[in-house]
């Protein structure tokens, strides 16, 4: 007769969490934790970098989708833009950002809830969350302003009154 090796249910469980344990830990710490980065060609060769937690491509519909933490730079355009989740639609030539946008070009800006960016035409959509607004900033150039401040308006001083002589005489306390 054979001597049997039987492991208790307990004790298998402690070996395989021996065995696990250690597995799962190498391979958390072989995992990359950096942003992954994409490059798309805007079709007149300028480069839009995505950096993001994930992302995903698909060649059928040529459409990359970017979630996490999205920084946008698109340098030709001299755009940055921040966001929860981007999608870069090539064969439209848009770009639509979602979830706590900010777009920053020129020094100009904008917040919004999704922002959609037309490639062509240069041109933003945004909208808001609901039952709030957009926010955007932007620098205006005057070129009637003076180029130095310009000096609050200079009020005079209001004249001290004189005393004048009264004209009925002091009543007396008799």
């Amino acid at each position: 007769m054979k001597p049997s090796l039987r492991l208790s249910d307990n004790l298998r469980r402690r070996l395989g969490l021996a065995v696990l344990l250690p597995a799962t830990c190498l391979g958390a710490i072989a995992i990359p934790t950096h942003l992954q980065n994409a490059q798309a060609q805007t079709g007149d060769g300028r480069a839009i970098t995505i950096r993001s937690d994930v992302q995903e491509a698909d060649r059928t519909t040529e459409v990359i989708t970017a979630r996490g933490n999205v920084q946008i730079d698109y340098p030709a355009r001299q755009i940055q833009a921040t966001a929860a989740q981007a999608q870069f639609f090539n064969r439209e030539r848009r770009i639509v950002l979602s979830g706590n946008v900010y777009v920053l070009q020129n020094g100009n800006s904008m917040r919004g809830e999704t922002i959609t960016y037309l490639i062509d035409e240069g041109r933003f959509i945004a909208l808001p969350r609901s039952n709030r607004q957009v926010e955007s900033t932007y620098i205006v150039s005057d070129p009637e302003s003076p180029t130095s401040p310009v000096a609050p308006p200079v009020t005079p001083p209001k004249p001290k009154s004189t005393f004048k002589t009264p004209v009925s005489k002091p009543a007396s306390g008799r």
